[in-house]
């Protein structure tokens, strides 16, 4: 089944996205904070001069991982509903059901040593280091937004490959 979604629009980066990210993060630490070891900015807006679509992804990490039950019942009083790991263990997705006045934002809470939280972190670092690896990934994401405009699945599928070759690449010891 094909999930559509309202137009993928890829925009050039934004210098504004890390001030947007500190104010999400400050409002998840102020209602979370003492469950979580911290909060990364994590996904393309958290790379400068990546191309990206506008969404921050905050990846909101725990102190212990059976305090989860804790984070998801304060998280709800706040407004979000726990969408479980949508196929990505050791990551679960909150979405937020009210308008807390953010720019479009999502918000993960992880275990510190879980794939997902693992994978981002090193995603991140790594094309922030690596200009041509970043270049190459914002071509792949304008292609598949425009070639995919309307199908999620369709463009996530389409970085795939590139994704783990520098997952596989990140994790290589430097010589």
């Amino acid at each position: 089944m094909v999930k559509q979604t309202r137009k993928i629009e890829i925009v050039p980066y934004d210098p504004a996205w890390p001030q947007a990210f500190e104010q999400i993060a400050s409002s998840v630490k102020e209602w979370i904070g003492d469950l979580l070891i911290g909060v990364e900015h994590v996904g393309s807006t958290s790379v400068p001069g990546l191309a990206a679509k506008p969404i921050i992804d905050l990846d909101a990490v725990m102190r212990y991982e059976d305090q989860l039950p804790q984070i998801i019942e304060r998280l709800a009083q706040q407004g979000f509903e726990h969408q479980g790991n949508l196929g990505i263990e050791g990551r679960e997705a909150f979405e937020p059901k009210r308008d807390f006045g953010f720019m479009n934002y999502h918000l993960y809470v992880c275990s510190p040593h879980g794939a997902g939280y693992q994978e981002h972190i090193a995603l991140r670092d790594y094309l922030r280091t690596h200009d041509e690896a970043r270049g190459e990934y914002a071509r792949l994401k304008q292609e598949l937004a425009q070639a995919h405009p309307a199908d999620i699945d369709a463009y996530v599928q389409g970085k795939t490959a590139f994704v783990q070759k520098i997952l596989q690449q990140a994790n290589r010891p430097t010589p």
